[in-house]
């Protein structure tokens, strides 16, 4: 007979999600940041190379939108009384 039991579980422990949020969110900054340096850096000259700053820019600024999102939902997990541990799978009553 073969054990059938699956797998043993993983050794690693996964970040609480209010880590998990903050780590996506500072990842995204520095993504902001990087590409606003590279835009920056862009020698393009003309139309063409204003139309595509302006465009890495907006995304640019995406990104920190985005980053600002997850910072305040990992501020919203993290705050006394939330409920971290139940993954956003609420149960409603009544």
């Amino acid at each position: 007979m073969t054990d059938t039991a699956g797998p043993a579980p993983r050794a690693e422990t996964r970040p609480a999600p209010a880590e998990g949020l903050r780590a996506h969110s500072a990842a995204l900054r520095s993504h902001a940041e990087r590409l606003r340096i590279a835009a920056g850096d862009l020698r393009w000259q003309g139309p063409g190379g204003d139309a595509f700053r302006a465009e890495v820019a907006s995304l640019a600024d995406r990104c920190a939108t985005a980053a600002g999102g997850f910072e305040l939902a990992a501020a919203q997990l993290a705050r006394p009384g939330s409920r971290e541990g139940t993954r956003g799978r609420h149960r409603r009553t009544g």
